[in-house]
């Protein structure tokens, strides 16, 4: 049997170690292989195809192997055309075509439609999601909500969650479980069976249950199945994979549960750890050896996860040399981030082997705006336009084409209700119908709806600052939209009702603000994002050897680089806020963060500003076990979001301040009065709403102003 190793090595040059050849002998029965980070593991699973079919007399048409996504269906197809030329083909393709494939026959004598794809066809799901909330709400839906509510219905069905439990469901925002509801009942009471993907996968599974001439088909169709990064599988695709193998039980399953970052997406790593209850016979393999990085990575990356409880346990090792040690640093600011990077970059003469990664897409715009200006060429792994078109960007870019051409009204109409005028539905609809004419908006609204005493006052107030705004930098601009418009205190409370994430909203914010700095008019902050923007639309193309990359943490996902930078490592982003308030999520972050790690060959950066991620400090403590005397604090974990403010010279500094009675200005909520306190909270009665505060968060957020 060992010929073919020695076979391979002469002809491929490919040399396995001894785990990795255990892998490749032990095809009978269920095998779960778990493969550390660089690994080696799609070689061994091609190699293992190779040896079932040269050494074990296997007809390739009789393998079936499984993916998670479509690129690697087809980069393990290459490598196995590349390992054996002359050999017929392999059946690999994604979990999703397959069960299209399966659903297909099984509804091969009744028809339906797909609603997913093209948005040409009018049934398509998002348009009809839209329709829904707009219903269900009140209110047309922001493309970010739309994407909640998608991964929201997907979850459900991904996780098989039966109907009678779905009220219980953790929803994304009021209203999100009536939708769901109201979504599944058109589909199956429609004239024809409408189908989304996720419905692939649910009806595929249903058709193995009770065609029992159709799974008998698909089971004697393959004698051997193996699953490639199964930790990313969810319930319902465990569960057809359980069903096409029931017969002969010769499944390989190859996984990693440290790098499971999809359980948002309804992944299911726990399977994992139970997979000798599915599969009592099952064989566990771990490999263990690392080829891509350095010692003092791959070191801190194995004692770092280690943290997490719920993992199968393993040792990652490596016979690479030491390395440079990892670097830690933590800036002053997200400016200070930025310009540290590039300082970095510029003292580089090649970038393809270098990847700057981060955990949310909106740190990668100010990152293009200063590779663009810097004339650094780049790559998006997962570029996302979608910034351009936020609604809050095209908010700010109303606000000052209003502010450009006030007598634009249809403009106002758009951006009415974002300000501090409290307009009601009706005047609203009625604001809507009026066209522009040649005289002052506010001037013509004055004239042609009914408004309250207190609403021509604020509308006065506005006209002016609108007036104000032709004199101001961009910026300013930004600044006084938020604060003296009352933008701010809208998003606040938009974000409350709805359900958004108000720090995520507050970076949309900053990064307008960012991106406006250094630019003098608000003509050229327009012509600015339109470059950016088409800049972000050409680093999707395809990477040239020269390309710098930049990518989310989770499409870095089995990437490498000689240089990784790891960016915005702060406490509030990698874990956010919502990963600290429960143990799995948590789990979760710290393998989203142990996957950037284990991106880097030889040179690893974690950089961070404000407050340090608790991640960041438990790698400095592997790192540097004789811990200075002096620390970088970290910021505890706090249920309050953390917003960074612009600087506030009126700000109240002292507690003594504010007394009961007290009139202030907040910085979000506008103007209010203080009803109630004790040594700790303020309770502030506002023009809508009474709000309870905690004291010292206003005061080092700088969010008070007395104003009497």
């Amino acid at each position: 049997m060992s010929n073919f190793f020695e076979r391979k090595q002469k002809q491929l040059g490919v040399e396995l170690n001894k785990i990795q050849r255990k892998a490749v002998e032990r095809t009978d029965g269920p095998l779960l292989l778990l493969a550390c980070p660089g690994s080696g593991k799609t070689t061994t699973m091609i190699m293992r195809i190779g040896y079932l079919i040269e050494e074990k007399g296997v007809q390739p048409h009789r393998i079936k192997a499984i993916t998670f996504s479509k690129a690697s269906a087809t980069d393990m197809q290459e490598r196995y055309k590349r390992f054996f030329p002359k050999l017929a083909p392999v059946d690999f393709s994604t979990i999703h075509s397959l069960a299209f494939q399966i659903t297909r026959e099984y509804f091969a004598n009744s028809r339906y439609v797909m609603i997913e794809g093209s948005e040409s066809n009018g049934l398509h799901k998002k348009r009809l999601l839209r329709e829904m909330y707009e219903t269900e709400v009140g209110e047309p839906i922001t493309d970010d909500q739309l994407d909640e509510l998608t991964s929201f219905i997907s979850f459900v069905k991904n996780k098989m969650t039966p109907r009678e439990q779905w009220k219980k469901l953790n929803a994304p925002f009021e209203g999100a479980i009536e939708i769901l509801k109201t979504y599944e009942a058109f589909k199956e009471n429609y004239d024809v069976r409408l189908v989304d993907f996720d419905d692939m996968l649910s009806l595929a599974n249903e058709a193995l249950e009770k065609d029992e001439p159709l799974l008998s088909k698909y089971q004697q169709r393959w004698d051997y199945v193996m699953t490639d990064e199964s930790q990313d599988t969810s319930m319902v695709q465990h569960a057809i994979v359980e069903k096409l193998v029931a017969r002969h039980q010769n499944l390989c399953v190859v996984a990693d549960d440290d790098q499971s970052i999809y359980t948002w997406r309804a992944a299911e790593p726990t399977y994992l750890l139970k997979f000798k209850n599915v599969y009592p016979d099952a064989y566990v393999m771990k490999m263990e050896r690392n080829y891509r990085s350095s010692k003092n990575i791959v070191d801190a990356a194995n004692l770092f996860i280690k943290t997490n409880k719920k993992r199968h346990d393993k040792n990652m090792f490596t016979k690479q040399p030491e390395g440079d040690p990892i670097v830690i640093r933590r800036l002053a600011s997200e400016e200070a981030q930025l310009k540290y990077v590039m300082k970095e970059l510029k003292e580089l003469s090649h970038f393809g082997e270098v990847a700057i990664l981060y955990r949310n897409n909106s740190s990668s715009t100010l990152l293009i705006s200063e590779l663009n200006r810097l004339g650094i060429p780049f790559y998006m792994k997962d570029a996302d336009n979608r910034f351009f078109s936020h609604w809050i960007v095209e908010d700010m870019l109303n606000f000052m084409r209003f502010s450009l051409k006030p007598e634009r009204v249809d403009v106002y109409a758009k951006i009415a209700s974002k300000t501090n005028a409290y307009w009601s539905g009706s005047q609203l609809k009625a604001l809507s119908r009026m066209k522009p004419s040649t005289i002052n908006a506010f001037d013509e609204i004055n004239r042609s709806i009914t408004l309250k005493d207190y609403q021509i006052n604020i509308l006065n107030e506005q006209k002016k600052w609108f007036e104000a705004l032709n004199h101001m930098k961009p910026l300013k601009v930004i600044r006084t939209i938020r604060g003296e418009l009352g933008y701010d205190q809208m998003l606040s409370s938009r974000a409350e009702k709805f359900g958004m994430r108000m720090q995520y909203l507050e970076q949309i914010l900053i990064t307008l603000e960012q991106i406006a700095g250094p630019l003098s008019s608000m003509t050229e902050f327009a012509k600015r994002l339109k470059e950016l923007e088409q800049v972000t639309q050409n680093a999707k193309a395809e990477k040239t050897d020269d390309m710098l990359t930049l990518s989310t943490f989770h499409s870095s996902k089995g990437l490498e680089f000689e240089r990784v930078y790891m960016i915005d490592l702060n406490e509030g982003i990698i874990p956010a806020e919502e990963d600290t308030e429960k143990p799995d999520a948590l789990e979760e972050a710290r393998r989203l963060f142990y996957v950037g790690m284990t991106r880097a060959k030889k040179h690893l950066e974690l950089i961070s500003y404000d407050s340090e991620s608790r991640f960041v400090d438990e790698v400095r403590d592997i790192t540097i076990p004789e811990k200075p005397a002096v620390r970088p604090q970290r910021a505890a974990a706090s249920k309050a979001v953390q917003v960074k403010v612009p600087d506030n010279p009126k700000a109240v500094k002292r507690d003594d301040e504010l007394l009961e009675g007290v009139k202030v200005r907040h910085r979000v909520f506008g103007t209010g009065r203080i009803v109630e306190r004790d040594h700790e909270r303020l309770s502030i009665q506002f023009a809508k709403e009474r709000k309870d505060l905690m004291i010292d968060i206003c005061l080092s957020y700088k969010l008070l102003e007395v104003l009497e």
